[in-house]
């Protein structure tokens, strides 16, 4: 066991509470648009983190995604050394995909010679694939992969969610809304609705030497998953489950609406049902898998959210060493009935840090 291991549920439990501000933060508007920038080449930030994600499309499509590392993690779940550069704090990765057939876009870039990152982060390219414009609170999303094609406008509103906010680490998601079009072979879909604009940055040891750290000097980060739900057409919820060896470092939802009321609920409670057999990624690694979720969360006496979620589309792999894809799913939201489709993303490398 290495040191950070060991350390591990010290810090995230110990530590993280005493700094991290991501509950206050994420009922307050949004107002420090000028924190979403790219820094690459920082021997301070090692990495940062721009997404957008949009939950629920009509079939076959179902989500799309557009998930982007800037720099190397330097975290158990995050990094694929055989994808680093000759400096590995120059990797950059675009994942992006939909359920639909032949839609997933999984790459590699140097951000010193196939990149360019405007320094303020308002406008971000990898090669000829994949250009992000920011001029907050509006965004534009233009993606020509193998497969397919997407053109996204947004509007980002203020209602802002931290899953965290400490001096090490800050990861956030903003409500927005969006019009746009997905392109590919069976010709053009028009799309809108509610989506994410997502951006983290953090310090990690990765920041130090241009080679992978060691798997035991990486941050023991080995379960993830996070999952969007758009629960009507105002109404957003955001279910987050992390650990670190062992320790639960955030397991929160979040619940935002374009009418401007956000809450965030500590009391959650996640059941997962496993395919019978392992996902084998093109590595040859496997991983578990999810076939069911069941989530509930509560708030006091009051049962805000039950759900449960049957996986029912395409793993598509490169979040990291994992997957995204969407789910079906059916419940309650404050006493009322809903049901939809949602997007998730899972990384589980629990299970090779037990030796199973």
């Amino acid at each position: 066991m290495s040191v950070l291991t060991a350390a591990a549920p010290f810090v995230v439990n110990k530590v993280f509470p005493r700094f991290d501000q991501r509950i206050e933060e994420s009922v307050k508007p949004f107002d420090r648009p000028g924190l979403l920038r790219p820094h690459p080449g920082s021997r301070t930030w090692a990495w940062t983190h721009y997404g957008i994600f949009v939950p629920e499309l009509p079939r076959p499509h179902r989500y799309l995604n557009t998930m982007t590392l800037i720099g190397s993690t330097g975290a158990v779940c995050f990094d694929n050394d055989y994808l680093a550069t000759s400096d590995a704090r120059r990797t950059t990765t675009v994942l992006s995909s939909t359920a639909a057939p032949g839609h997933h876009h999984y790459q590699a870039y140097d951000s010193r010679t196939e990149c360019r990152f405007a320094d303020d982060g308002s406008r971000l390219e990898w090669d000829s694939d994949l250009a992000i414009e920011a001029a907050h609170p509006s965004y534009q999303v233009h993606a020509r992969y193998d497969g397919f094609s997407a053109d996204l406008a947004i509007t980002a509103t203020p209602q802002v969610s931290w899953f965290v906010r400490n001096p090490a680490y800050d990861h956030l998601s903003l409500l927005a809304t969006f019009t746009g079009m997905i392109t590919d072979d069976t010709g053009e879909t028009e799309i809108g609705g509610l989506c994410t604009v997502e951006y983290a940055r953090s310090l990690s040891p990765q920041a130090l030497r241009r080679s992978p750290l060691p798997r035991r000097f990486k941050l023991p980060i080995d379960f993830f998953t996070y999952q969007i739900i758009n629960l009507d057409d105002r109404t957003q919820l955001l279910l987050t489950d992390v650990r670190a060896a062992g320790a639960t470092a955030c397991r929160l939802a979040h619940l935002r609406t374009l009418d401007g009321a956000a809450a965030v609920f500590r009391d959650v409670r996640v059941e997962v049902e496993h395919r019978a057999e392992p996902q084998v990624d093109p590595r040859g690694r496997k991983m578990r898998v999810p076939e069911r979720f069941r989530w509930t969360v509560r708030d006091g006496a009051e049962e805000v959210v039950t759900l449960e979620a049957v996986v029912d589309s395409p793993l598509r792999y490169g979040h990291g060493r994992g997957y995204v894809g969407a789910y079906t799913y059916s419940g309650a939201f404050r006493g009322r009935p809903v049901s939809g489709s949602g997007y998730f993303e899972w990384v589980d490398c629990e299970i090779s840090r037990a030796g199973r």
